[in-house]
């Protein structure tokens, strides 16, 4: 259960200044003011005073529509922590009922689903891709054992029994750090090569890398969509996870949301007696993977990935700009590649609308920012757009291969581990 008090506290740190109208993409494709961080603040206080309920449907719609993405932070200047408001709110609407039951059953489902690798697979083999249209109907409808229509399904590289990389990779030539690298559960399914791509470019730069198998998920998921006890157990499981015998120098991730949460841990278990300050050492050892990389110093040698010189475009992935304020470390190591020219991208720090669980559970406005984006990526000419996070890499190819647009998207390891070449 949430602190009422501190929340409250929380809620009355925003001064309604609307400096944060202009970062929020929902508001910038509605121009709703309830769709706009200063609006849903104001939404949550008169819950918090009872002028409103979570049974009132506008409410937790324009809750519900909030991509958590965090941009509104990066620009309030009064340091609101609207990520925790968000989450806050969100455990109230599931504690007090808000939604409908299938909704909220298919909600969880889809959260169990996508934070287990086994029953994603599952997920993925039984939806085809879980339907992208009407997500509540569909998730209970698979439940229930009913048939996926086919305008409800979405393609997606449905990986079953893909092998993990070695428990123990170690570094090439002198040992620089030691670290533990998180294989993530949407990674491990979807994008299990860029996990190997990660170990390869970390273990090439003089870093032994160890990649136990009792972690499991690292509970974003939950957090950023309110489920926040079931977050915490599972932050629990991964810092038991990490022995800290294991002498590691940092804790590597390449997922962008996964990396975000795992930096917060201190503050999701602060008032947890037997783990606070494990919890906070955890954290301190957090780094995404180009973080890591580019504070330690890249040295393996590069080739190029083309015989032609490759135009180049880097997306924000929102809980790593906003989420970690790491922005310069991608985009410095993708410019050490021979031969590939990295371009600016307008609106890089906007959503591109995947957000976790928000192209299934909010499928009309994620579209919109979908379409908003690759615009925007057509227009700097190039034909590799990079990006650290799953969500990112999957909803921005499904665009490009939906309009038909010559478009790789591939995460900056992945480049990498391409222009280590043989190594």
């Amino acid at each position: 259960m949430h602190d009422s008090s501190a929340y409250m506290d929380d809620i009355m740190t925003c001064v309604h200044c609307g400096l944060c109208l202009n970062s929020c993409p929902t508001y910038l494709e509605t121009g709703s003011e309830p769709d706009s961080p200063r609006g849903r603040i104001t939404l949550m206080k008169a819950m918090a005073e009872g002028r409103v309920t979570v049974r009132d449907k506008d409410v937790v719609e324009h809750l519900d529509r909030c991509l958590g993405c965090l941009s509104c932070e990066t620009a309030c200047p009064s340091g609101v922590p609207y990520g925790r408001l968000i989450e806050t709110a969100r455990e109230q609407i599931a504690e007090l009922r808000g939604r409908s039951a299938s909704t909220e059953l298919s909600r969880r489902a889809l959260l169990g689903a996508l934070t287990n690798p086994g029953q994603m697979d599952v997920a993925l083999r039984l939806a085809a891709g879980v339907g992208a249209g009407r997500m509540p109907g569909v998730v209970a409808g698979v439940l229930a054992g009913e048939p996926v229509a086919a305008e409800d399904r979405l393609s997606l590289p449905a990986r079953p029994n893909v092998p993990l990389p070695p428990a123990f990779v170690p570094a090439v030539g002198k040992r620089r750090a030691r670290v533990g690298v998180l294989l993530g559960c949407v990674m491990r399914v979807l994008y299990s090569d860029t996990n190997d791509e990660t170990v390869r470019v970390l273990a090439a730069n003089g870093v032994e890398c160890l990649t136990n198998r009792r972690q499991g998920c690292c509970g974003a998921l939950h957090a950023h969509n309110g489920y926040g006890d079931t977050a915490k157990a599972m932050a629990r499981s991964l810092i038991d996870a990490f022995s800290p015998g294991d002498g590691l120098d940092a804790i590597v991730v390449n997922s962008a949301g996964c990396g975000s949460t795992m930096k917060h841990y201190g503050e999701m278990l602060a008032d947890d007696a037997r783990y606070a300050k494990r919890a906070e050492a955890f954290s301190a050892k957090v780094r995404d993977v180009s973080e890591f990389l580019d504070e330690l110093g890249w040295e393996a040698p590069l080739k190029p990935l083309s015989k032609e010189p490759i135009t180049a475009t880097y997306h924000d992935a929102c809980h790593l700009a906003h989420g970690q304020g790491v922005r310069d470390a991608p985009r410095a190591l993708l410019a050490k590649i021979p031969g590939l020219k990295l371009v600016p991208l307008a609106e890089s720090e906007i959503c591109c609308g995947s957000a976790g669980i928000y192209n299934l559970t909010e499928p009309e406005m994620a579209a919109r920012l979908q379409r908003r984006k690759l615009e925007n990526i057509r227009a700097t000419g190039a034909t590799v757009v990079a990006t650290g996070n799953p969500g990112c890499l999957a909803w921005i190819q499904a665009g490009a291969q939906r309009d038909g647009a010559p478009i790789r998207v591939a995460h900056p390891v992945s480049l990498l581990a391409e222009a280590l070449g043989d190594m």
